[in-house]
C-alpha cells in the first residue's frame, strides 16, 4: 500500500477532504483536513478517517495509520 493509495481512499470516503499522507512499509501518517470535522470530538474525527481505510487495516496491507484530523479553520491557524 502506498501513501497515494491511502490518500485516495480517505478523499473518496470523505468528499471535500484533503489528505496529506506520508510513510512506507505499512506505517503511515495522515494529516486530514475536512469541513465535516467541525463540531466533532477527536475520537469522532478519527473514526471517520478509520472507516475509509478499515478494509486495508483488516487485510493487513496497512499496518498503522497515525491520524491528525483538523478543520479548514484549524489548518489555517496552524493546528
Amino acid at each position: 500500500m502506498t501513501a497515494a493509495e491511502i490518500q485516495a481512499l480517505i478523499e473518496a470516503e470523505l468528499p471535500g477532504a484533503r489528505a496529506e499522507v506520508r510513510g512506507e512499509g505499512g506505517k503511515f501518517e495522515a494529516v486530514v483536513t475536512c469541513s465535516d470535522f467541525a463540531g466533532l470530538s477527536p475520537v469522532q474525527r478519527h473514526r471517520l478517517v478509520y472507516a475509509a481505510v478499515r478494509a486495508r487495516l483488516e487485510d493487513g496491507s496497512l499496518h498503522a495509520l497515525n491520524i491528525r484530523p483538523r478543520t479548514p479553520d484549524e489548518a489555517a491557524d496552524g493546528a
